[in-house]
């Protein structure tokens, strides 16, 4: 061995480039003393340093090739059985990307110290290999290994990855069984896991019996009340911990301005976006994304762009998100510019860009360009086509009343169809009362969403259209035998900073009587316009004056009404709802905004629409 490392050393000297290799690294490191065995002293006069320590700046800098030749040196000098440089290398060749390498060396390691379980099972977590992390983490216990609060928190999070419910909760129970859960690292990684996996309600309970909190516990839970569309909860959250004066992280700070875009609160939003100019964290492209996503939600593209010209370094995630929010607004022409300039720039489309390609020809209804856009797509080697993008070409044909077309592309692609499809299908023959085939998309929705009202309703709306009434009942007692609720639409509006929410046929709102008696003189002023309320959208089978009456409450339209009783004249009104927009909605927003002589915005599940001197954004077509 000693003839070996003499000859290395000879080698060394004679190689020009090792004292280059490693010269980066050396900046700054004072001489300190080490163990004899760890210790290289470079030719050419250069200072002592630790193996381990460059190692370990290897793995901060990501320096594969100069980590191999340290682990090189690990071999000549007889290390290899030393558990503190294992440790070491196995870290190195983890944060390196290089998660074979890694797993070899632990495999060969004659013994393992707590450390080693660690560091693997968290590299096989980091590199989104959660089923062997679990793997491991079992083999661990069954070894007589004690996890530590690293390796449960690490192993918390591949459950999180997978959505692993009952491991999740067994390692919480072991967590309390041990007193692990008072760490803060393992309470948010509880916390988190609950998050992910819908269980809202137990995540909040483990936060709020968190002896300590961190800036990313806070962040963990404000994120998961996003995750979950618990929206308002999620900056109420957000508020009371600026309250106490937390440390502001652009984590936290993006999932808050997540939340106002869902609400559309554009005035809080913007609020955030001014503190984000402060902080300094506006310039991360990821947080601009958001920001990008927020104003586009809440109808101010104009602003959404302003962020997006402002940025500069733009990555495939920023374009997305510009692309998507003009296509939201049906900006079918900015699209297919950004479109082209994205690909100019350099950054080539990916799966994301053509959906909101195809998203907004459908809801323009642009047919061939549609077509051209999925045949260019699927001759894309580096784009791979999915669910979402055959579910755009179902609801454009579907939405321009080929029915037949639709079904036919549902039965020969090369994928199994999807409830938004089937969804799509189903809604088009709403529109186009085509029965026969709403039949059988429904038939395939009860099976793959049981528990999906919206779908029962869509075919009774279906055959209220073609006025069988038999069929509606019988429809409707399904639904109701069922134990499905139907999910009722709502509206919100932003005013003052305050999101005030609707239901059809409200009477809640501390100003119900002033909100009633606007819609009454909005009607008025609608009559001597030959408004007329089309009761043929109301499906039930009820008096005309009764759909009439029905109508006239839509969620919507108390909305509106609050809206002009609550902003001074020439502001713009934007309005959110949870379910598509009804026809006579529509046409009473297009007279309201004649009449009120303002923009109103409304945003509803499918996509936006500007309402001006009493014309809609979508011509009429979506």
């Amino acid at each position: 061995m000693r003839t070996l490392q003499r000859k290395y050393r000879e080698l060394c000297n004679s190689i020009s480039f090792y004292p280059r290799c490693f010269s980066i690294f050396l900046q700054g490191e004072s001489e300190m003393t080490y163990p004899a065995s760890l210790i290289c002293v470079s030719t050419n006069g250069y200072e002592l340093f630790s193996l381990h320590n460059l190692l370990q700046r290897c793995a901060r800098n990501k320096a594969a090739k100069e980590g191999k030749i340290c682990h090189g040196r690990v071999v000549l000098y007889g290390l290899g059985e030393n558990i503190l440089t294992s440790n070491i290398l196995i870290n190195m060749y983890s944060k390196c990307g290089l998660l074979e390498s890694a797993c070899q060396i632990f495999a060969r390691m004659p013994k393992r110290s707590p450390v080693s379980w660690n560091t693997i099972i968290g590299a096989h977590t980091q590199h989104g290999e959660e089923e062997e992390a679990l793997k491991l983490f079992m083999l661990m216990l069954k070894g007589g290994n004690p996890p530590s609060e690293f390796t449960l928190s690490s192993i918390l999070c591949a459950c999180a990855a997978k959505l692993a419910v009952c491991e999740s909760k067994q390692l919480h129970a072991f967590a309390l069984k041990t007193a692990m859960n008072s760490n803060v690292f393992v309470g948010t990684a509880v916390l988190d896991v609950y998050a992910k996996c819908n269980l809202t309600e137990d995540a909040r309970l483990v936060f709020d019996t968190m002896s300590e909190r961190s800036g990313v516990t806070w962040s963990s839970m404000v994120a998961g009340y996003v995750q979950n569309d618990l929206y308002e909860e999620a900056l109420i959250l957000f508020h009371r911990a600026q309250k106490m004066g937390l440390e502001r992280s652009q984590f936290t700070l993006s999932a808050a301005v997540s939340a106002c875009a869902s609400l559309a609160a554009v005035i809080e939003g913007s609020q955030l976006h001014a503190v984000l100019v402060r902080t300094g964290f506006v310039s991360n492209l990821f947080v601009a994304a958001s920001l990008i996503d927020m104003y586009a939600k809440c109808g101010s593209i104009e602003e959404a762009y302003f962020v997006f010209a402002s940025m500069e370094g733009k990555n495939v995630v920023l374009w997305n998100a510009m692309i998507s929010g003009f296509a939201r607004h049906a900006r079918f022409m900015e699209v297919m510019i950004l479109f082209e300039k994205m690909q100019q720039m350099g950054i080539y489309p990916n799966e994301i860009t053509y959906v909101s390609i195809l998203s907004v020809c459908s809801h323009v209804g642009l047919i061939e360009r549609g077509q051209i856009y999925f045949d260019l797509m699927n001759g894309d080697p580096s784009v791979e086509s999915n669910v979402h993008h055959y579910s755009c070409m179902v609801d454009l044909l579907g939405r321009a009343g080929m029915i037949h077309e639709a079904w036919d592309l549902i039965e020969t692609m090369p994928l199994k169809a999807s409830a938004s499809m089937w969804g799509s299908l189903l809604s088009s023959c709403r529109n186009h009362g085509n029965y026969e085939l709403a039949e059988i998309a429904a038939k395939h929705l009860f099976e793959i969403e049981p528990h999906n009202a919206g779908n029962h309703v869509l075919l009774s709306n279906v055959y209220a259209a073609n006025k069988r009434w038999d069929e509606v009942a019988r429809s409707r007692k399904l639904l109701k035998d069922s134990g499905v609720k139907k999910v009722m639409g709502k509206s919100w509006i932003e005013v003052k900073g305050r999101v005030h929410t609707f239901m059809v046929g409200d009477r809640s709102h501390l100003r119900i009587d002033d909100i009633f008696a606007k819609l009454e003189d909005l009607a008025d002023e609608m009559k001597k316009l030959d408004y007329m309320a089309e009761t043929e959208q109301d499906l039930h089978d009820v008096e005309e004056d009764q759909k009439k009456e029905l109508l006239r409450h839509h969620s919507e339209k108390l909305a509106l009404a609050f809206a002009l009783i609550s902003f001074p004249p020439g502001t713009h009104i934007v309005i959110k709802k949870n379910l598509r927009i009804c026809r006579d909605c529509h046409s009473f927003m297009k007279l309201a905004s004649r009449i009120a002589r303002r923009k109103i915005i409304v945003r509803d599940t499918n996509r936006f629409h500007h309402f001006r001197d009493g014309s809609c954004s979508c011509g009429d077509f979506w």
